[in-house]
């Protein structure tokens, strides 16, 4: 899976009901090979995908193409991946301990 198509993935996961009067985006700035950035604005409990990012994200997390990848499949915990500082995130932090109900992943 390409780091793009995961993103896409991450999107059908949203789940509506835990953005209840949620109006925030989320970005992820990715380097490396596979580098960009994508958003995801969340509002009237709605989930939309913005490939190349937005300008003034409310949270963004920058985080390598490779362990991007190793995040969405299952090899890295994402807060492993915080702890050892593979993944970084600026902006409103409260947002990112949202991620996991808004998005859930079976692991």
């Amino acid at each position: 899976m390409t780091v793009a198509e995961t993103f896409g993935t991450l999107q059908s996961l949203f789940n509506p009901a835990a953005a209840a009067g949620l109006n925030k985006t989320f970005q992820w700035n990715i380097s490396g090979a596979q580098a960009g950035q994508w958003a995801l604005h969340i509002i009237d409990q709605r989930c939309d995908l913005i490939p190349g990012g937005v300008a003034k994200p409310d949270i963004t997390f920058h985080v390598s193409d490779q362990d991007w990848l190793a995040i969405t499949e299952g090899k890295l915990h994402p807060m492993n991946a915080v702890t050892q500082g593979k993944v970084k995130i600026t902006g409103d932090m409260m947002l990112a301990m949202r991620v996991p109900n808004l998005f859930p992943v079976k692991r």
